[in-house]
């Protein structure tokens, strides 16, 4: 009579999910690489010997733009069987010139494009290493069964290794070209900004003014004679507008590039600013060099615009400015004893700062708690002119 521990244990596989996947991953290599050999072989041998004519080098573009594809279906099929997380590369960037766009933008573009070279890298690789894969894990399904798992782990961690090596974007690279994407807008559009400013400043400025000193001058030409003291009191005024216009125009040319700076540098430039404030502002400088001339005009307009703050929100007593070079960076720092609470994120000037120093690489701090002091700091790269 037969009992409940007499009776056979369930039939169940030898292996694991996990082992299996691997097992159905390796069996699946050769296919896959031959598929994948043929492929890259053809286009790419057609198009290096057609190159000498037109239709070569878009026969290598087109070619690219498959390998691209097979590298993301490699990436699923890691994904899925080998349980691999693997991002996907940033989309193929278009040129965005002038003269790069149109079909020559995507020729170039494609041509240079270094995810779908190494997927063709890949692909090229991975039929010897399919041929070995296929063999051994078909082998030893049939002779070495109970080292088919370690046999299986083994081999598909060189799967892994050439997938992270060959497919894996760089986290560091694909955060970095998105920053510079970003940065590139933010430049593009500061700089279409100060054009305006300066159009709508001679527009309404130095130009109207030069307008009415014109037409003042040809309304007394034509009383020279019937009316000389007339005539010298619009000369007068005429004489008074030149001055206001030269005055205007010097004003924009400062804030286009001030020739203090240029000549003399941060320390002059910056106590001249300093001068301006309607609060009592103390200058340090420290640095024994001269940076670029782009790094020297950014730390310029960044002190200028934070004490044209401090002149119209701060209600402060005092303000103190420190320049100096720490390392390869050129340090800025702007303090006041007034109010506070200035912020990037209200969406005032301070946050137009940020992202203008954020464009070139460099930092920006805002410490200002609510009844004061404020300390805004900035870093820039260094540059040596």
């Amino acid at each position: 009579m037969s009992t409940d521990d007499d009776r056979l244990p369930p039939p169940r596989f030898a292996f694991d999910a996990r082992t299996w996947k691997e097992i159905a991953h390796l069996l699946v290599n050769l296919p896959e690489a031959v598929v994948a050999f043929v492929y890259v072989s053809l286009w790419l041998y057609a198009g290096i010997g057609l190159s000498i004519t037109v239709v070569g080098l878009p026969l290598l573009a087109v070619g690219l733009m498959g390998a691209r594809q097979l590298g993301r279906l490699e990436r699923r099929r890691a994904r899925s069987l080998l349980g691999l997380r693997i991002d996907e590369p940033s989309p193929l960037a278009r040129s965005r010139g002038r003269t790069n766009r149109g079909f020559f933008g995507w020729l170039w573009t494609t041509l240079k494009d270094p995810v779908a070279w190494r997927g063709t890298l890949y692909a090229f690789i991975r039929l010897p290493w399919g041929v070995l894969t296929f063999s051994v894990t078909l082998v030893s399904l049939f002779v070495a069964w109970p080292l088919l798992g370690h046999l299986a782990r083994l081999l598909t961690n060189v799967d892994r290794a050439m997938v992270r090596g060959l497919l894996c974007p760089s986290g560091e690279l694909e955060r970095r070209i998105a920053e510079l994407e970003q940065d590139r807008g933010v430049v593009v559009d500061t700089a279409a900004a100060d054009l305006r400013r300066i159009e709508r400043d001679l527009h309404d400025g130095a130009q109207a003014r030069l307008v009415a000193l014109a037409m003042g001058l040809g309304l007394a030409k034509e009383k020279l004679l019937e009316d000389p003291e007339v005539a010298a009191q619009m000369v007068d005024e005429a004489h008074g507008e030149v001055k206001l216009a030269l005055q205007e125009l010097r004003d924009l040319a400062r804030g286009i590039h001030p020739a203090v700076l240029t000549d003399r540098g941060l320390d002059a430039a910056l106590s001249s600013v300093a001068g301006r404030c309607t609060v009592p502002v103390t200058v340090s400088v420290d640095l024994e060099t001269r940076p670029a001339p782009a790094v020297e005009g950014i730390a310029y307009f960044t002190v200028s615009e934070l004490l044209q703050n401090i002149s119209k929100h701060s209600r402060a007593r005092a303000g103190r400015v420190e320049v100096w070079r720490s390392g390869k960076r050129l340090m800025v720092q702007v303090r006041d004893d007034g109010q506070g609470g200035a912020s990037t994120a209200t969406g005032s000037g301070l946050a137009g700062l940020a992202e203008r120093l954020g464009s070139v690489d460099g930092v920006f701090v805002v410490d200002s708690p609510v009844g004061g002091p404020t300390v805004v700091t900035a870093e820039l790269p260094w540059r040596d002119r």
